[in-house]
């Protein structure tokens, strides 16, 4: 056979070869394996909430308590806080100014212890008209005030502060005889000062007690000091003061001290502010009606996170929620377990 024979007949070999091949059964490719699409991670981003509170003043502990149970209540459940307050409480139109300007600065909450019944209502009527949720702390708004104006709010917390004028002169009326007593109020018109007023007037007068005097001393302890030393000067034989708080009960005290009855006139104050509370566990103040604004502070703070998430602002139709926080009475016996 020749070269160019052979040469041929290889190269034909080599093409029936791959025809062979090409006709024969095509591997079974494995099938693809899904990879399984992984789920996005959706981080629900929330928006942090932003409360702003009015108070009406810091020169007092009992406000400054219950701004440290606001402010406790916010970190707790992660939402910025602002507690805010005047310098003292005769800064009425002031403080209204402020919750006006807070109304317009896009808080997702509002909370406000007025002054007065009335004076902060413009205030929340401007929160209410940008959908702001408010809640009222400790001295009530007037409702029919503030329902005529167009307001509302969507939860309110204080104590009984009947209660706690009545458990006050109970104390006094279950340590003496009958006889002439006085009632140191707190500023004119402010409902909670009249509430513990009429509490402690109701109790006294029931027992058969005369209130010899009851004027306003405005939360302020001279002006309390310098009405107990006139009262005194008229009524010699006064058994005891009662006091809408203890700022003044102190003043009372320093009074009576001065006086030289100290062994003769009883003083019962209101709130159970630490400097109260030492007072009487030295024997001095005879006791202190003690609530607990830090408590007040965080129940209205819940109030309005609960508001808040509900997307629900209040509205005229509707009762805000409300809630009564309970007091004690501080005496000698327990002032141990309440000083600081």
């Amino acid at each position: 056979m020749s070269k160019k024979s052979i040469l041929w007949f290889l190269i034909v070999s080599l093409l029936m070869i791959s025809l062979i091949a090409g006709c024969g059964p095509k591997a079974t490719e494995a099938p693809a394996v899904e990879e399984p699409e992984q789920e996005e991670e959706v981080v629900e981003e929330t928006e942090k909430l932003s409360f702003y509170f009015l108070l009406k003043t810091l020169s007092n502990p009992f406000w400054v308590s219950m701004k440290e149970g606001i402010e406790a209540a916010a970190a707790e459940a992660g939402v910025e806080v602002f507690v805010d307050a005047m310098n003292s409480e005769d800064e009425l139109s002031g403080q209204l100014d402020k919750l006006l300007t807070a109304a317009g600065q896009g808080y997702d909450g509002i909370g406000i212890a007025p002054i007065s019944p009335t004076n902060a209502i413009e205030g929340v009527v401007a929160a209410n008209a940008n959908g702001i949720p408010v809640v009222n702390l400790d001295e009530k708004i007037d409702a029919d005030e503030l329902a005529a104006a167009g307001g509302y709010l969507v939860g309110f917390a204080t104590t009984d502060n009947v209660a706690v004028g009545a458990n006050g002169a109970g104390y006094i009326i279950e340590n003496t005889e009958p006889g002439e007593v006085a009632i140191i109020e707190g500023k004119a018109g402010a409902v909670s000062g009249e509430n513990r007023k009429q509490g402690a007037t109701e109790a006294f007068t029931e027992a058969g007690y005369t209130i010899v005097a009851s004027q306003p001393a405005d939360w302020d302890r001279n002006k309390a000091l310098d009405v107990a030393t006139n009262i005194l000067s008229q009524y010699p034989d006064l058994k005891a003061f009662y006091c809408a708080n203890d700022t003044m009960a102190l003043g009372v005290q320093e009074a009576v001290e001065n006086a030289g009855l100290a062994d003769q006139v009883m003083v019962v104050g209101t709130d159970g502010i630490p400097d109260a509370i030492l007072s009487v566990s030295e024997g001095r103040m005879s006791a202190t009606v003690a609530q607990d604004p830090a408590e007040v502070g965080v129940v209205c703070f819940n109030m309005l996170l609960d508001a808040v998430k509900a997307g629900n602002p209040g509205s005229l139709d509707a009762e805000p929620a409300f809630q009564y926080v309970d007091s004690v009475l501080i005496t000698i016996e327990n002032a141990g377990e309440y000083l600081e």
